[in-house]
């Protein structure tokens, strides 16, 4: 028992869990290990069948997988669906923005940041947490800076 979450609440919850809600905008366009549910124990490769099970084990033992998720914030709000780029890459995303919620400091009458869970490119993902070129953006190569926070749990490196 406790107070009411408001809806912001709820929702800010939800992407500081580091596990993705999917929604309409991205209805079948993501499988488990692009959400890291591996890791989180969504979803087990030794157990069961269900719905769609060979596309993601081919993507499990094939090592095609290239897509992981990742805490992200921005200064602006953020959606399903909108995508991620690098600024090295004007003409292909890098990823694509699952949820979103925005996040308020300490006695803040209006959003400090947005934080959100993305799926994206491992390769770009680490270029741009190394990479003098900046930070990934949101929607367009020169768009909002977006800077990858550390996830509430390990992951998996078996996948």
């Amino acid at each position: 028992a406790g107070d009411k979450l408001t809806l912001e609440q709820w929702q800010l919850s939800e992407v500081l869990s580091g596990i993705g809600t999917l929604s309409l905008p991205l209805f079948e366009a993501l499988v488990p290990q692009m959400l890291n549910f591996e890791s989180v124990g969504g979803v087990n490769f030794k157990k069961g069948c269900y719905p769609g099970q060979e596309v993601v084990a081919r993507s499990q033992y094939r090592g095609i997988l290239k897509r992981r998720a990742y805490l992200v914030q921005g200064s602006a709000p953020m959606q399903a669906g909108q995508l991620v780029f690098t600024p090295t890459d004007a003409d292909q995303e890098c990823g694509v923005i699952v949820q979103a919620a925005p996040f308020y400091a300490a006695d803040a009458s209006r959003p400090t940041s947005w934080l959100a869970l993305a799926s994206l490119q491992v390769a770009a993902a680490h270029e741009a947490s190394e990479s003098a070129s900046g930070p990934l953006r949101l929607q367009q190569a020169d768009g909002l800076p977006l800077k990858i926070l550390p996830l509430p749990y390990e992951l998996l490196a078996d996948i």
